[in-house]
Protein backbone atom coordinates (compact mmCIF):
# COMPACT_ATOMS: atom_id res chain seq x y z
CA UNK A 1 0.00 0.00 0.00
CA UNK A 2 0.75 3.72 -0.36
CA UNK A 3 1.92 4.77 3.48
CA UNK A 4 4.18 1.28 3.09
CA UNK A 5 6.24 3.33 0.52
CA UNK A 6 6.90 6.29 2.88
CA UNK A 7 10.23 7.54 4.16
CA UNK A 8 9.21 10.82 6.13
CA UNK A 9 12.21 12.65 7.46
CA UNK A 10 12.13 12.69 11.15
CA UNK A 11 11.66 16.43 11.97
CA UNK A 12 8.69 16.16 9.09
CA UNK A 13 7.60 13.25 11.26
CA UNK A 14 8.14 14.94 14.83
CA UNK A 15 5.62 18.07 13.78
CA UNK A 16 3.17 16.03 12.23
CA UNK A 17 2.94 13.83 15.78
CA UNK A 18 3.18 17.10 17.48
CA UNK A 19 0.21 18.75 15.05
CA UNK A 20 2.49 21.41 14.06
CA UNK A 21 2.54 22.78 10.44
CA UNK A 22 4.32 21.22 7.77
CA UNK A 23 4.10 22.18 4.20
CA UNK A 24 4.67 19.95 1.62
CA UNK A 25 6.97 21.45 -1.43
CA UNK A 26 7.45 19.66 -5.11
CA UNK A 27 10.81 18.94 -6.32
CA UNK A 28 10.56 18.97 -10.33
CA UNK A 29 11.63 22.80 -9.87
CA UNK A 30 14.99 21.27 -9.01
CA UNK A 31 14.97 18.33 -11.37
CA UNK A 32 13.55 20.18 -14.38
CA UNK A 33 12.33 24.06 -13.72
CA UNK A 34 15.23 25.94 -13.01
CA UNK A 35 19.35 25.47 -14.53
CA UNK A 36 22.16 24.55 -11.77
CA UNK A 37 22.95 26.51 -9.32
CA UNK A 38 19.89 28.72 -9.18
CA UNK A 39 17.55 25.14 -8.83
CA UNK A 40 19.14 24.18 -5.53
CA UNK A 41 18.80 28.39 -4.30
CA UNK A 42 15.57 28.52 -5.26
CA UNK A 43 14.61 25.44 -3.26
CA UNK A 44 16.74 26.30 -0.02
CA UNK A 45 14.60 29.52 -0.28
CA UNK A 46 12.13 27.71 -0.31
CA UNK A 47 12.14 26.03 2.15
CA UNK A 48 13.46 28.60 4.20
CA UNK A 49 10.47 31.05 3.74
CA UNK A 50 8.37 27.79 5.36
CA UNK A 51 10.37 27.61 8.31
CA UNK A 52 10.35 31.62 8.17
CA UNK A 53 6.63 30.87 8.63
CA UNK A 54 6.70 28.78 11.47
CA UNK A 55 5.61 25.49 9.54
CA UNK A 56 8.31 22.39 8.67
CA UNK A 57 9.07 22.20 5.33
CA UNK A 58 8.57 18.81 3.55
CA UNK A 59 9.86 18.32 -0.22
CA UNK A 60 8.73 15.23 -1.97
CA UNK A 61 10.31 12.75 -3.92
CA UNK A 62 10.73 9.60 -5.03
CA UNK A 63 13.95 7.37 -4.74
CA UNK A 64 15.03 4.02 -4.23
CA UNK A 65 11.70 2.55 -4.75
CA UNK A 66 10.55 4.71 -1.73
CA UNK A 67 8.34 7.97 -1.70
CA UNK A 68 10.45 10.47 0.36
CA UNK A 69 8.46 13.10 2.18
CA UNK A 70 11.26 15.51 3.48
CA UNK A 71 14.47 15.77 2.14
CA UNK A 72 18.18 16.77 3.72
CA UNK A 73 20.52 18.99 1.76
CA UNK A 74 22.27 15.72 0.33
CA UNK A 75 19.32 14.89 -1.69
CA UNK A 76 18.09 18.32 -2.98
CA UNK A 77 21.83 18.69 -4.33
CA UNK A 78 21.43 14.93 -5.92
CA UNK A 79 18.46 16.30 -7.55
CA UNK A 80 19.77 19.70 -8.72
CA UNK A 81 23.00 18.63 -10.46
CA UNK A 82 21.25 15.27 -11.83
CA UNK A 83 22.01 15.14 -15.39
CA UNK A 84 19.63 16.00 -17.96
CA UNK A 85 17.01 13.19 -18.48
CA UNK A 86 18.35 11.10 -15.50
CA UNK A 87 15.84 12.24 -13.58
CA UNK A 88 12.23 11.44 -14.03
CA UNK A 89 9.45 13.21 -13.66
CA UNK A 90 6.18 11.54 -11.18
CA UNK A 91 2.35 12.34 -11.88
CA UNK A 92 -0.29 10.22 -10.77
CA UNK A 93 -0.11 8.88 -14.42
CA UNK A 94 3.98 8.21 -13.72
CA UNK A 95 4.24 7.18 -10.16
CA UNK A 96 4.35 3.69 -10.44
CA UNK A 97 6.88 3.43 -13.39
CA UNK A 98 8.80 6.23 -11.51
CA UNK A 99 8.78 3.65 -8.21
CA UNK A 100 9.48 0.67 -10.29
CA UNK A 101 12.80 2.37 -11.93
CA UNK A 102 14.13 2.79 -8.21
CA UNK A 103 16.03 5.62 -9.17
CA UNK A 104 15.14 9.40 -8.86
CA UNK A 105 12.20 10.95 -9.84
CA UNK A 106 10.66 15.00 -9.11
CA UNK A 107 7.58 14.60 -8.01
CA UNK A 108 4.94 17.11 -10.21
CA UNK A 109 1.67 18.80 -8.11
CA UNK A 110 -0.31 15.55 -8.67
CA UNK A 111 2.39 13.34 -7.21
CA UNK A 112 3.22 15.67 -4.84
CA UNK A 113 -0.39 15.50 -3.08
CA UNK A 114 -0.72 11.80 -3.47
CA UNK A 115 2.34 11.79 -1.19
CA UNK A 116 2.03 14.03 1.19
CA UNK A 117 -2.04 13.48 1.51
CA UNK A 118 -0.77 9.77 2.44
CA UNK A 119 1.88 11.05 4.96
CA UNK A 120 -1.04 13.67 6.46
CA UNK A 121 0.48 16.88 5.28
CA UNK A 122 -2.81 19.36 4.40
CA UNK A 123 -0.83 21.93 2.56
CA UNK A 124 1.45 21.94 -0.32
CA UNK A 125 3.23 25.04 -1.78
CA UNK A 126 4.13 25.51 -5.23
CA UNK A 127 4.52 27.79 -8.21
CA UNK A 128 1.80 27.46 -10.67
CA UNK A 129 -0.57 24.65 -11.60
CA UNK A 130 -1.15 22.88 -14.49
CA UNK A 131 -4.21 22.88 -16.21
CA UNK A 132 -6.19 23.19 -20.02
CA UNK A 133 -3.57 23.84 -22.72
CA UNK A 134 -4.54 26.23 -25.16
CA UNK A 135 -5.86 24.36 -28.01
CA UNK A 136 -6.80 21.18 -25.67
CA UNK A 137 -11.22 21.53 -26.97
CA UNK A 138 -9.98 22.50 -30.32
CA UNK A 139 -8.94 25.33 -32.34
CA UNK A 140 -6.64 28.11 -30.87
CA UNK A 141 -6.16 32.08 -32.26
CA UNK A 142 -3.38 30.60 -34.25
CA UNK A 143 -5.39 27.63 -35.45
CA UNK A 144 -9.31 27.74 -35.45
CA UNK A 145 -9.66 24.53 -37.24
CA UNK A 146 -6.88 22.36 -35.16
CA UNK A 147 -8.63 19.44 -33.86
CA UNK A 148 -9.02 18.71 -29.89
CA UNK A 149 -5.43 17.60 -28.39
CA UNK A 150 -6.97 17.04 -24.82
CA UNK A 151 -3.97 18.13 -23.11
CA UNK A 152 -5.37 18.95 -19.62
CA UNK A 153 -2.39 18.74 -16.45
CA UNK A 154 -3.75 15.94 -13.83
CA UNK A 155 -3.13 18.33 -11.59
CA UNK A 156 -6.47 19.65 -11.99
CA UNK A 157 -8.20 15.84 -11.57
CA UNK A 158 -5.78 15.80 -8.64
CA UNK A 159 -7.62 18.51 -6.93
CA UNK A 160 -11.07 17.28 -7.55
CA UNK A 161 -10.06 14.18 -5.81
CA UNK A 162 -7.24 14.71 -2.85
CA UNK A 163 -8.57 16.88 -0.03
CA UNK A 164 -5.22 19.16 0.52
CA UNK A 165 -4.71 23.33 0.11
CA UNK A 166 -2.83 24.04 -2.53
CA UNK A 167 -1.28 27.49 -2.11
CA UNK A 168 0.17 28.56 -5.59
CA UNK A 169 0.40 31.90 -8.23
CA UNK A 170 -2.55 30.54 -10.37
CA UNK A 171 -2.41 28.69 -13.29
CA UNK A 172 0.07 28.70 -15.44
CA UNK A 173 0.41 31.94 -17.32
CA UNK A 174 0.93 29.75 -20.82
CA UNK A 175 -2.98 27.76 -20.32
CA UNK A 176 -5.96 28.43 -21.15
CA UNK A 177 -6.70 30.05 -18.11
CA UNK A 178 -10.55 30.07 -18.56
CA UNK A 179 -11.02 26.82 -19.43
CA UNK A 180 -9.19 25.54 -16.27
CA UNK A 181 -11.12 27.40 -14.08
CA UNK A 182 -14.57 25.78 -15.75
CA UNK A 183 -12.96 22.54 -15.49
CA UNK A 184 -11.82 22.65 -11.70
CA UNK A 185 -15.45 24.12 -10.38
CA UNK A 186 -16.71 21.06 -12.80
CA UNK A 187 -14.58 19.21 -10.36
CA UNK A 188 -15.87 20.61 -7.35
CA UNK A 189 -12.63 22.63 -6.80
CA UNK A 190 -12.98 26.25 -4.85
CA UNK A 191 -10.28 28.99 -6.04
CA UNK A 192 -9.71 31.30 -3.36
CA UNK A 193 -7.78 34.56 -4.62
CA UNK A 194 -6.48 36.43 -1.71
CA UNK A 195 -5.67 40.02 -0.64
CA UNK A 196 -7.34 40.62 -4.63
CA UNK A 197 -10.58 39.89 -6.39
CA UNK A 198 -9.20 39.07 -9.64
CA UNK A 199 -7.26 35.67 -10.10
CA UNK A 200 -3.50 35.87 -10.15
CA UNK A 201 -1.70 35.49 -13.42
CA UNK A 202 1.17 33.62 -12.74
CA UNK A 203 4.01 35.83 -13.82
CA UNK A 204 1.77 39.37 -13.72
CA UNK A 205 -0.82 40.27 -10.56
CA UNK A 206 -3.53 40.05 -12.26
CA UNK A 207 -5.00 36.77 -14.85
CA UNK A 208 -7.37 39.66 -16.78
CA UNK A 209 -9.75 37.50 -14.64
CA UNK A 210 -12.19 37.80 -11.49
CA UNK A 211 -11.66 34.89 -9.53
CA UNK A 212 -14.51 32.29 -8.44
CA UNK A 213 -14.13 33.64 -4.93
CA UNK A 214 -12.20 35.91 -2.94
CA UNK A 215 -10.92 36.56 0.74
CA UNK A 216 -9.08 39.96 2.38
CA UNK A 217 -5.87 37.52 3.77
CA UNK A 218 -4.55 34.58 4.64
CA UNK A 219 -6.24 34.21 7.99
CA UNK A 220 -9.83 34.76 6.05
CA UNK A 221 -8.44 31.97 3.73
CA UNK A 222 -7.67 29.49 6.46
CA UNK A 223 -11.37 29.85 7.31
CA UNK A 224 -12.61 28.25 3.97
CA UNK A 225 -9.57 25.91 3.47
CA UNK A 226 -11.03 24.11 7.33
CA UNK A 227 -14.81 24.21 5.88
CA UNK A 228 -13.73 22.55 2.64
CA UNK A 229 -11.09 19.81 4.07
CA UNK A 230 -13.24 19.28 6.95
CA UNK A 231 -16.30 18.31 4.55
CA UNK A 232 -15.06 15.11 3.98
CA UNK A 233 -16.09 15.12 0.15
CA UNK A 234 -12.20 14.74 -0.89
CA UNK A 235 -11.69 17.47 -3.23
CA UNK A 236 -8.69 20.22 -2.85
CA UNK A 237 -9.36 23.61 -2.57
CA UNK A 238 -6.90 26.12 -4.49
CA UNK A 239 -5.68 29.01 -2.94
CA UNK A 240 -4.20 31.76 -5.03
CA UNK A 241 -1.57 35.02 -4.37
CA UNK A 242 -0.26 36.81 -6.05
CA UNK A 243 3.43 37.25 -7.26
CA UNK A 244 5.53 40.46 -5.27
CA UNK A 245 4.78 43.21 -6.97
CA UNK A 246 8.50 44.17 -7.13
CA UNK A 247 9.62 41.33 -9.37
CA UNK A 248 5.67 41.30 -10.99
CA UNK A 249 5.58 41.20 -14.95
CA UNK A 250 3.67 44.24 -15.89
CA UNK A 251 -0.06 42.67 -17.18
CA UNK A 252 0.70 43.52 -20.94
CA UNK A 253 4.10 42.62 -21.16
CA UNK A 254 3.19 38.90 -19.67
CA UNK A 255 0.31 38.47 -21.90
CA UNK A 256 2.07 40.02 -24.99
CA UNK A 257 4.89 37.39 -24.31
CA UNK A 258 2.84 34.63 -23.39
CA UNK A 259 0.88 35.05 -26.85
CA UNK A 260 4.44 35.74 -29.06
CA UNK A 261 5.51 32.51 -27.50
CA UNK A 262 2.51 30.14 -28.22
CA UNK A 263 2.78 31.35 -31.69
CA UNK A 264 6.10 30.73 -32.27
CA UNK A 265 5.56 27.10 -30.64
CA UNK A 266 2.97 26.65 -33.12
CA UNK A 267 4.90 27.83 -36.02
CA UNK A 268 8.15 25.36 -34.67
CA UNK A 269 5.66 22.90 -34.63
CA UNK A 270 6.42 21.86 -30.87
CA UNK A 271 3.72 20.11 -28.90
CA UNK A 272 3.37 17.40 -26.52
CA UNK A 273 5.94 16.97 -23.04
CA UNK A 274 8.15 19.35 -25.26
CA UNK A 275 5.40 22.14 -24.95
CA UNK A 276 5.57 23.87 -21.63
CA UNK A 277 9.61 23.83 -21.57
CA UNK A 278 9.89 25.23 -24.67
CA UNK A 279 7.25 28.08 -24.21
CA UNK A 280 8.97 28.66 -20.72
CA UNK A 281 11.98 29.03 -22.40
CA UNK A 282 10.68 31.36 -25.06
CA UNK A 283 9.20 33.48 -22.94
CA UNK A 284 12.49 33.87 -20.63
CA UNK A 285 14.06 35.37 -23.71
CA UNK A 286 11.52 37.49 -24.69
CA UNK A 287 10.98 39.10 -21.56
CA UNK A 288 15.20 39.10 -20.97
CA UNK A 289 15.17 37.22 -18.21
CA UNK A 290 12.07 38.99 -16.44
CA UNK A 291 10.08 36.11 -16.26
CA UNK A 292 12.63 33.73 -14.20
CA UNK A 293 12.75 35.98 -11.92
CA UNK A 294 9.06 36.53 -11.55
CA UNK A 295 9.08 32.74 -11.32
CA UNK A 296 11.54 32.10 -8.65
CA UNK A 297 10.04 35.26 -6.81
CA UNK A 298 6.56 33.65 -6.71
CA UNK A 299 7.52 30.11 -6.16
CA UNK A 300 9.35 31.67 -2.53
CA UNK A 301 6.58 33.57 -2.15
CA UNK A 302 4.56 30.80 -2.07
CA UNK A 303 6.01 28.97 0.37
CA UNK A 304 5.90 31.45 2.55
CA UNK A 305 2.23 31.63 2.72
CA UNK A 306 1.63 28.01 2.41
CA UNK A 307 3.68 28.65 6.20
CA UNK A 308 1.14 30.89 7.30
CA UNK A 309 -1.98 28.97 6.04
CA UNK A 310 -0.59 25.84 7.76
CA UNK A 311 -0.27 27.60 11.05
CA UNK A 312 -3.37 29.47 11.16
CA UNK A 313 -5.13 25.56 10.42
CA UNK A 314 -2.72 24.16 13.29
CA UNK A 315 -4.04 26.28 15.87
CA UNK A 316 -7.77 26.16 14.41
Amino acid sequence: MLIDLLDIQPEVAAALADGRPVVALESTLISHGLPYPRNLEVAIASEAAVRASGAVPATVAVHAGRLMVGLDEAALMALAIAPAGSVRKAARPSLAGSLANRGWAATTVSATMIVAHAAGVSVFATGGIGGVHRGALGGSATAPAAPATFDISSDLEELGRTPMAVVCAGPKAILDVPATLEYLETRGVPVLAVGQSDLPGFYARSAGIVAPSSVADIAEAALVVSAQLGLGIGAGILVCVPVPAREALPDDVARDAVDRAVADAASAGIGGPALTPWLLARIAVLTDGASIEANTALIVNDARIAGELAGHLARA
